[in-house]
């Protein structure tokens, strides 16, 4: 498989446009048409990491977090990414990272932690707008059905948890073929008349290539004659962060120890509760505090993220609980369910879970 496949298959499961716009998701390095049969999972790309994917043979690795950030201006080996890009290139390793994108589809990151905790009634806390279309295309009613079906099976007509969704009209279309045109119905030169079917479709933009390729194959016309409208509706299925409900009510010391259990984690920073018990439960894998109000206006009791400053404490004390259990801690799963996707998806690759604890940052505790 090339690289350029992978990517394709991973831009299925994670479409790379989901990620936020400074973010770096994707190719970091490797040329897409090289061939490669053997990946290592891992969160971060360190220099261990490499040597892990050397000794066991790996031709590319694919990562949750970049390595590399922010564009490099030399390449010295004196910085921890420039280190990391040197030592893959001379050891031909390609690196792809999944990263906000991965974090931003409802089978994510987040949901991920959700699962963990085992939050019910889940929903996007930040749903996305503008990155769904509206598709209307008209054909001869008698090929309706295999136009809308090849629609569907690429993607389109998705609402929620419905699937198949269109919205179709019976009329009345014109137009006249042209000299050297080879007209499915009517007559070169002569105007003419066909039931038709109006067929409409909403469809997630990352999908547009694919739905269309697929209309224009089942469609008969030499001509498709087909709208695409940019919606601003709210996209509940893709966006920043989860919210969900506990099965029990848990007052607060209970509720952090069960963060404290399911996420391993050594320390939990968290401002003073607001209520007895905590019920509603709204989180964000990684540096999520930019979600703080968004989980008060949306009723949370606790709001669960990593790397929250100082201040935010503050904002929180006598609304919500904010309980930030480590950067590492939150995402520390992401190379599971990175496996447990592209292992569903490609069978035909062989595909390894890094061993290494990649986290930089280290505890101390007196007893």
């Amino acid at each position: 498989m090339t690289i350029k496949e992978l990517l394709s298959n991973l831009n299925e499961l994670a479409p790379f446009e989901l990620q936020q716009e400074s973010d770096n998701s994707g190719l970091l390095l490797g040329e897409p048409q090289k061939k490669v049969s053997k990946g290592l999972i891992t969160l971060d790309v360190t220099e261990e990491v490499l040597d892990e994917a050397i000794e066991k043979k790996c031709d590319i690795i694919i990562s949750h977090h970049p390595f590399i950030k922010d564009g490099l201006k030399k390449i010295t080996g004196a910085g921890f990414a420039e280190r990391v890009l040197v030592k893959a290139i001379k050891n031909d390793l390609a690196v792809i990272s999944l990263h906000t994108n991965l974090d931003n589809i409802y089978a994510g990151v987040n949901r991920k932690m959700c699962d963990l905790i085992g939050l019910d009634d889940i929903k996007i806390l930040d749903p996305v707008r503008g990155k769904l279309k509206k598709l209307v295309v008209f054909c001869p009613s008698d090929h309706a059905d295999k136009v809308r079906m090849a629609i569907f099976k690429a993607g389109g007509g998705k609402i929620g948890d419905y699937d198949w969704c269109s919205y179709n009209i019976e009329g009345k279309g014109s137009f006249r073929a042209g000299e050297g045109t080879s007209p499915f119905v009517g007559k070169v030169n002569e105007l003419h008349f066909e039931k038709e079917a109006r067929i409409e479709v909403i469809y997630p933009s990352y999908v547009e290539k694919q739905v269309l390729d697929a209309m224009i194959k089942a469609h008969p016309y030499e001509e498709v004659a087909y709208d695409l409208y940019p919606l601003d509706n709210v996209f509940d299925r893709v966006g920043a962060g989860m919210i969900g409900n506990l099965k029990t009510p848990l007052v607060i010391e209970d509720f952090l120890s069960l963060l404290e259990k399911k996420f391993k984690t050594s320390i939990i920073r968290y401002s003073s509760a607001s209520k007895e018990k905590i019920s509603v439960v709204a989180l964000c894998g990684g540096s999520g505090s930019f979600l703080l109000e968004k989980a008060i206006s949306a009723g949370a009791d606790a709001f669960v993220t990593a790397d929250v400053k100082y201040h935010l404490f503050f904002d929180a004390t006598g609304k919500i609980v904010l309980a930030d259990i480590g950067h590492f801690e939150s995402e520390q799963f992401a190379k599971d369910l990175i496996f447990e996707m592209v292992s569903k998806k490609i069978s035909n690759f062989a595909f390894q879970i890094s061993e290494i604890n990649s986290n930089p940052v280290k505890y101390f505790r007196t007893k």
